[in-house]
């Protein structure tokens, strides 16, 4: 499922003309609905280090380079070098004074991973949980749907679920509304089957958040 089509889900739930194209969503209300859906994406994605958006890359650190600009889009979960994990470090201090013992650990600062240099390159193989929860036509990952062919990172059927009737209820964003309890339930209903089909863990508790302007 793309874009156009839980577009035209969310239009088709609100009892709205359905399109043929995104150039054809010019009223207030159509645009409150693009921006639904990407708000929803992003919250869900956010909201659990899910599975689905792991991602591993490889980059050289430089022989006698202490910083490397952070190579990837998302929140690092494991790097490795030469097969050792090197653990995050928050104290700055040694880093910037190349006074420290550990050399198994990194650290951070104004996007920059920062090591202790080493005499040769060495090549990071980093695990990462990605921020871009769209995927275009060419494969190419993104940040949020832009184009009627995108698709979300988060799997069918619960992303057609997720999305649609999220998106719903914050365009709506009225409990006294006539649809509003029957979106929730869904959504809710597609939250939590995503958690337990997708979850890492067995050991991750289902949660729910719904989130309103």
């Amino acid at each position: 499922m793309n874009y156009l089509d839980i577009v035209n889900k969310c239009l088709y739930e609100m009892n709205y003309k359905q399109v043929n194209d995104l150039a054809e969503l010019t009223k207030t209300e159509h645009k409150r609905i693009l921006a639904a859906i990407n708000t929803v994406n992003k919250e869900v994605c956010n909201i659990e280090n899910w599975n689905f958006l792991l991602k591993r890359s490889q980059v050289t650190l430089p022989k006698e380079t202490s910083e490397i600009e952070v190579p990837v889009n998302g929140k690092i979960l494991h790097i490795f070098i030469d097969g050792k994990e090197y653990t995050f470090c928050e104290n700055l201090k040694p880093f910037l004074t190349e006074k420290h013992n550990d050399l198994c650990k990194y650290s951070i600062l104004n996007d920059k991973l920062l090591f202790h240099k080493f005499k040769e390159d060495k090549e990071l193989d980093i695990v990462y949980y990605t921020k871009n929860y769209v995927i275009d036509e060419s494969n190419t990952e993104k940040e949020e749907f832009e184009n009627a062919t995108d698709k979300p990172l988060i799997p069918m059927p619960f992303a057609e679920q997720i999305l649609v009737y999220g998106a719903c209820l914050r365009v709506k964003g009225n409990p006294q509304y006539f649809k509003f309890s029957y979106w929730l339930s869904m959504y809710k209903e597609a939250l939590l089957n995503l958690k337990s089909k997708v979850s890492v863990s067995v050991q991750n508790a289902p949660q729910i958040s719904l989130f309103r302007d």
